[in-house]
């Protein structure tokens, strides 16, 4: 992560991609195409060897000046592809964006806005604003209640170890200032990541903010990955696992420098042909 000066603050979107060709085109032809007032943006693709042609659609995309792409050998897992791309980041924000079209980018907006006004050094984009349903499975009815059921009671487990009040903790839109993980090590390299990331910033005194954004549930049939019963134990113990852990020592975070210049804009027609 640089410390290099500027003029405006810079926002790294970190987006993992695995076997998403049916979406990564739209997804990043948005993020790349979304410009912010007084931010600008980098974005961090972490390619892990897709089998279904995404990774020679990500490379179309590769001369946009605002993109970066890291290209992975093989599949590691989601947390692993992550943490790569935080280690790659530049900016002085971090927002997670997954290459699935599940959450909406105007959301970016409203996300940054509490960081920037210097209220809070982390956000969490909620689904839960408007009640507690948030995955709806086409055709899977009880597996969409499972996931939620699973979440409220996952979510009741974080809420209580560290003394939070959180309606969504597993949100993908986790966004925070890239100062506040500078001395953190993980170690998680699937889904678990999400537990880690959070429940370490919630152990180390940062309170999120949670913003209401709006939210699209895929099925397993459109390729979700997550495993039904794989996967719930690690993010267990990687709750834990934080909770018993030392707190770090916290460090003030430096101040923004204010914006003075928009951002340029650009058009690849790279990626026209994957349209």
């Amino acid at each position: 992560m640089s410390a290099r000066p500027r003029q405006r603050p810079l926002l790294s979107v970190v987006v993992p991609v695995l076997n998403e060709r049916s979406t990564v085109c739209k997804a990043l032809t948005r993020i790349l195409d979304k410009t912010l007032s007084n931010v600008d943006i980098e974005v961090v693709v972490v390619e892990s060897n897709s089998t279904d042609g995404s990774r020679e659609i990500v490379l179309g995309f590769q001369p946009h000046p605002r993109l970066r792409v890291i290209l992975e050998d093989r599949p590691q897992g989601k947390g692993f592809a992550v943490r790569k791309g935080l280690a790659a980041a530049q900016g002085d924000i971090i927002l997670i964006q997954d290459a699935d079209l599940e959450y909406d980018i105007d959301d970016y907006d409203a996300l940054l806005e509490p960081i920037l006004a210097g209220r809070t050094a982390f956000v969490l984009g909620t689904r839960h604003a408007g009640g507690m349903h948030i995955r709806d499975f086409a055709g899977q009815r009880w597996m969409s209640l499972l996931y939620n059921v699973g979440h409220w009671m996952l979510t009741g487990l974080i809420n209580v170890l560290f003394r939070a009040n959180l309606t969504d903790p597993f949100t993908m839109y986790k966004v925070f200032r890239s100062e506040c993980i500078r001395r953190m090590n993980f170690g998680c390299n699937r889904f678990d990541f999400d537990c880690e990331l959070v429940c370490k910033l919630l152990r180390n005194g940062y309170s999120p903010v949670e913003i209401p954004v709006k939210y699209s549930s895929r099925s397993f049939a459109d390729g979700k990955k997550v495993r039904t019963f794989r996967d719930p134990p690690t993010w267990i113990r990687a709750i834990i696992r934080c909770r018993i852990q030392p707190r770090l020592e916290r460090a003030p975070l430096s101040p923004f420098v204010p914006a003075q210049q928009e951002p340029e804009k650009w058009t690849s027609a790279n990626a026209d042909s994957f349209r």
